[in-house]
């Protein structure tokens, strides 16, 4: 069992300063399995809505909740958008009995009806499959080749770990879509997702997509938005700052889950994994996903010029100015592009991730870093 310390501590944490938490993440993440766990430690009523028995029980959410006291966890909590309004009510009460943790796979009403309904009342945590933090260093290539859903990671075998994936992607096509509220056609989007994962990586060109695809651009960010609002993929928006040159407008796309891009690719298992000439798009996806989570920054962006330029990615951490950029090589060098980067975004701090095993310094400003090491330049 690997411990989820660190999102059990967020929620927590959440619960002290809000009387609601929203723990959202993709469908089989692990977010039931972590509101369990505070399920046991006190007086706790836990409603799933996928359960027709506990939706019928909150058709009256005002008188099913009012009287609750402890901690109440509505599981899908986007089944019933209605139960907002009530729980602002709630959450407003003198000296309120109860406390609310919310789970959620997105739609494209939760985060509006939150927003609307709850502002003020509510902490959001996100929450992801496993990453090295939990599953420790010695097993970054297992989390790399299968990602980390936990029932693909923890799979007995590398075919059995590949089924799961294969049957987790027919699932949320077919089922999974419908009932969040996403009205499209599973086998037109398996195609757009498979395709998507080609520009793994890449800048986002609608047009091109659309035009292999036989839809309009409209429809294709249409497709693009509900993978985005369902946690399967990334669009790292583009930096924009008067630098005087022409800058890159449109954002680059990464696949959330590197066994997800895996499967996509008909990727079964490491071994293919080194072959495949998707290699470094998957590499850099998977190290991007570890940075984030490791810093956790607000926002975070890419930077491009057309003259060639280009930063991975760009955030701001204890107000200081960070760049990263990702190198699969066994010594990354200074080069061009970096040293126009850190010039232009006034970087106080440019990271080369890289995966190997020391740490040092290339040039003023800039320090190589191992993957395995990031955490120990947080701070």
């Amino acid at each position: 069992m690997i411990d989820r310390a660190a999102y059990r501590a967020r929620v927590k944490e959440g619960l002290r300063r809000a009387p609601i938490v929203m723990l959202l993440g993709p469908r089989q993440c692990g977010k039931s399995t972590l509101a369990r766990e505070f399920a046991r430690g006190g007086p706790t009523m836990f409603f799933d809505l996928e359960d027709p028995a506990a939706a019928a029980a909150l058709s009256q959410p005002m008188a099913a909740l009012r009287d609750l006291r402890g901690l109440v966890v509505l599981d899908e909590v986007q089944r019933q958008p209605e139960l907002f309004p009530v729980l602002r009510v709630l959450a407003d009460r003198e000296g309120s009995p109860a406390t609310f943790l919310l789970l959620g796979s997105a739609s494209p009403e939760l985060s509006r009806q939150a927003a609307e309904s709850l502002a003020g009342r509510v902490e959001v945590v996100e929450m992801r499959g496993f990453d090295l933090g939990e599953v420790g260093v010695e097993q970054v290539l297992p989390l790399w080749s299968r990602g980390g859903f936990p029932r693909s990671l923890l799979a007995d075998a590398e075919a059995d770990s590949y089924r799961w994936r294969q049957d987790f992607i027919a699932t949320f096509l077919e089922r999974d879509l419908g009932v969040l509220g996403f009205g499209m056609s599973p086998v037109a989007m398996r195609r757009f997702w498979t395709m998507l994962s080609h520009y793994h990586g890449q800048i986002w060109n609608a047009s091109e997509i659309a035009s292999s695809m036989g839809v309009s651009p409209h429809t294709t960010r249409k497709y693009l938005d509900a993978l985005e609002q369902t946690f399967m993929v990334r669009t790292l928006q583009p930096w924009f700052e008067n630098i005087g040159k022409r800058q890159v407008k449109s954002p680059k796309i990464y696949l959330r889950d590197s066994g997800i891009f895996h499967a996509l690719q008909g990727i079964q298992d490491h071994a293919q994994l080194m072959m495949h000439p998707k290699l470094g798009a998957s590499w850099e996806g998977f190290a991007l996903e570890e940075v984030l989570r490791s810093f956790r920054p607000d926002q975070a962006w890419f930077h491009a010029v057309h003259s060639g330029s280009e930063l991975d990615l760009f955030f701001v951490h204890q107000s200081r100015r960070v760049g990263v950029e990702f190198k699969r090589e066994d010594a990354p060098r200074v080069t061009r592009s970096m040293r126009v980067a850190q010039e232009d975004l006034r970087l106080d701090r440019l990271l080369v991730v890289y995966p190997g095993t020391r740490r040092y310094a290339l040039d003023e400003g800039i320090e190589c870093v191992p993957l395995l090491q990031v955490e120990s330049v947080v701070g």
